[in-house]
């Protein structure tokens, strides 16, 4: 078997020596908070991202898509690719 640091290329092993990247960390699930207020907070927030970038991180679904706990992914990742510095913030903001 071999370890995941071999794979990586040189620069990602002189950085991190386990071999974990940018793209393992960008990769990783989401955590879901556990108690109530925090997720209708957080599902608020991805109602509201989805509506403010749908032009420009979200043009090619439905406008009336239904945002629920389970498609909070699908928005973070739109907002990380392409809704730019703010939608960058609001995808951290909805990681927390």
């Amino acid at each position: 078997m071999r370890c995941a640091a071999a794979d990586s290329p040189a620069w990602v092993r002189a950085f991190h020596p386990d071999g974990v990247g940018y793209g393992d960390v960008m990769n990783a699930e989401v955590p879901i908070p556990v108690d109530d207020a925090a997720r209708h907070r957080r599902l608020a927030l991805a109602q509201q991202a989805y509506r403010d970038f749908f032009a420009q991180c979200f043009w090619s679904c439905r406008d009336d898509l239904a945002i629920t706990e389970d498609r909070i992914p699908f928005v973070i990742q739109g907002l990380r690719e392409n809704g730019g510095h703010a939608g960058y913030r609001i995808a951290a903001e909805l990681c927390r």
